[in-house]
């Protein structure tokens, strides 16, 4: 799960505390917790191709195409 400083702050609002944003920014970086950005979308990406190709099942070995194996017995 991802919290947003504005969201820690805010948790901590409730219980009576108040703080700066950016002092929990800079107690959460102390901690050894980083800044996590979205990862970069292409340009062109199509998203109605890119859910279709989400919805296509797959077999039990991960890879599409891969062989399936028969089940223990």
């Amino acid at each position: 799960m991802r919290w947003r400083r504005k969201d820690v702050v805010q948790w901590l609002h409730e219980f009576g505390i108040v703080v700066a944003e950016t002092a929990v920014g800079r107690e959460l970086r102390e901690t050894g917790f980083r800044r996590l950005t979205a990862r970069p979308r292409h340009h062109a990406q199509y998203e109605f191709a890119l859910e279709a190709f989400k919805k296509i099942p797959r077999r039990a070995g991960g890879a599409p195409g891969a062989p399936c194996r028969p089940a223990p017995r």
